[in-house]
């Protein structure tokens, strides 16, 4: 399981900014209070189908112009329930970091969270899909905009009966790489896909890699779709709020998935 808090930014502001560069030819002066919005809750959760515990991580947005790191927030009642009957209290372990203690991730399961914080309620509800077999991970060579480069490529046979959506998830050398993979099978539908992680850099020989395939439900997949979109790929810059699957006006997502490993080092 990877839970990655980085992955929500505060950079709504992009677009008041943009709006005011189209304006500075007016006469007259418009000034924007960047630091009046008021502090929204960031919620991160995920249940996988590896054994926990699983995690939902808490934290507070910031004034533009204070330092990027979000505060955490302790003192949540948070339970995670699931359609068989099972319901867990999670427990807050670190400031901000709470932890399952029984419920277990089982692909076809609905997976409800409820997050009471700030004298709020959130809610969010995420089904987790069938596994597809990750079946492959290979390097291969491809072109870039100056140069030729090595990159992973998972590989696997896509179900035709329904429609999926696949996450993945790059660690190269131990390091956790920060662009959003996503796709979905609308052009693929039954097909073996072949799919190139290009990240910004490619790889070197020597380097050690390893990907997750992660699938997602549709509500996880319109998050980091539409994250992707808006910031070219990474999650360490800020673009316009993503579309979160949680209630309330969260930010942050909520994801039931399954999870299937391959590793390789580029020879």
């Amino acid at each position: 399981m990877i839970s990655n808090s980085r992955t929500i930014k505060k950079y709504r502001w992009l677009f008041v900014i943009g709006c005011l560069l189209l304006i500075m030819g007016c006469q007259k002066v418009i000034n924007i209070d960047l630091n009046s919005a008021s502090p929204a809750i960031v919620i991160i959760g995920n249940v996988n189908d590896q054994p926990g515990p699983y995690t939902v991580t808490l934290s507070q947005t910031v004034n533009f112009s204070d330092p990027n790191t979000f505060p955490a927030i302790s003192g949540a009642f948070i339970t995670i329930s699931d359609n068989a009957g099972t319901t867990d209290t999670l427990t807050e372990t670190t400031s901000g970091n709470y932890h399952t203690k029984k419920i277990m991730g089982v692909a076809g399961r609905t997976y409800n969270l409820t997050v009471r914080a700030n004298g709020q309620t959130y809610t969010s509800s995420s089904t987790m899909p069938q596994p597809v077999p990750f079946d492959t991970l290979i390097v291969v060579q491809q072109d870039g905009f100056r140069d030729t480069n090595l990159y992973p490529q998972a590989q696997f046979q896509d179900p035709a009966a329904i429609s999926n959506y696949y996450r993945f998830i790059e660690t190269r050398n131990d390091t956790l790489q920060t662009r959003i993979f996503t796709i979905d099978d609308q052009y693929s539908n039954g097909r073996y896909i072949d799919y190139t992680l290009r990240s910004d850099t490619g790889l070197a020989v020597g380097d050690s890699v390893k990907v997750e395939m992660q699938c997602i439900d549709q509500g996880t997949y319109q998050y980091f779709n539409t994250f992707r979109e808006a910031s070219g790929g990474q999650t360490n810059v800020t673009p316009a709020n993503p579309v979160s699957n949680i209630s309330n006006n969260a930010l942050g997502y909520f994801s039931a998935h399954t999870s299937r490993y391959r590793a390789i080092k580029v020879p």
